[in-house]
């Protein structure tokens, strides 16, 4: 819902913004670096009729906006750099609810214990975001576990999980201590090799596959993959199986003395958790 509001009324201030410095003499070049985007791209949306919001009140905004934009950056001309972007986003939701973010955009990297402690903070959050009540079912008996690494990690020492995984206590899920850099070798291992096939993946939670009399019911698996267009993959005794340039869903189907487990894969936390939520109700037939 909200991205795809997001990226209408862009796509619309782009293509206001472009043709007004085109009318005041900016080259598709000039106005290529300026919005973060390449000659080609500006010239399409050049040629394309404005994009539609399904409002007219909105596109009035939008095109306001742009006005703005478009004269303020004609007057300091080609060449000018953005330093930093303020982003104030207020949603309304029914039962009077409102969320209100104001956060500056700065395009400075972070050094890497900065990068490290962000990554402890998601880990935190989005451990905080999964609902018993959609996963219950789902939550293996030793628990579950959430590791994430940064990108281009390759040793388990730059993986960060949960010690002592997260178990349901009192019907509430609950960890006992904060995560924390090489503290799931075993999550964590499952994770690199994921992540050295295909790079864009950096997070990974475990919880029980569905079972039948005799074992993992494997077709249910690949059925509910299938319906949330993730791809599905093996992981025996959580090694990967194979070499892919996707990975979405791994299952180990187990070993005596060895727990199966279904892994999901994501490309940070907090898609991590809407993932498992999608796969466990599909799992468990509620409609994702």
């Amino acid at each position: 819902m909200l991205g795809i509001i997001g990226d209408k009324w862009l796509e619309r201030l782009h293509q206001h913004v472009a043709k007004d410095l085109r009318t005041k003499g900016w080259s598709q070049t000039e106005i290529a670096e300026i919005m973060g985007s390449t000659q080609s791209t500006i010239s399409r949306q050049m040629q394309k009729s404005p994009r539609q919001l399904g409002a007219t009140a909105d596109e009035a905004t939008i095109d306001s906006w742009g006005n703005e934009l478009s004269q303020a950056l004609a007057s300091m001309g080609p060449g000018t750099n953005v330093l930093r972007q303020r982003l104030i986003v207020e949603l309304q939701f029914t039962g009077n609810h409102t969320l209100r973010f104001d956060k500056t955009l700065t395009g400075t990297d972070l050094d890497a214990g900065q990068e490290q402690r962000a990554l402890l903070r998601r880990l935190e959050w989005a451990a905080s975001r999964l609902d018993v009540k959609r996963i219950g079912d789902a939550i293996p008996a030793v628990g579950l576990n959430i590791a994430s690494c940064t990108h281009g990690a390759f040793a388990p020492e730059e993986v960060a999980a949960f010690p002592g995984r997260i178990t349901l206590v009192d019907g509430a899920l609950r960890h006992h201590e904060t995560p924390a850099f090489g503290t799931s070798k075993h999550l964590a291992g499952l994770l690199l090799a994921v992540h050295e096939q295909d790079e864009g993946k950096v997070s990974a939670l475990n919880i029980k596959p569905p079972l039948t009399d005799d074992g993992v019911d494997i077709e249910r698996i690949k059925q509910a993959c299938e319906q949330l267009g993730y791809t599905f993959g093996l992981a025996p005794k959580g090694k990967l199986s194979g070499r892919k340039p996707k990975h979405d869903v791994l299952l180990d189907e187990g070993a005596f003395g060895w727990e199966p487990s279904l892994y999901i894969l994501a490309h940070n936390p907090l898609e991590l958790v809407d993932r498992t939520h999608q796969i466990a109700g599909v799992l468990s037939g509620v409609s994702a």
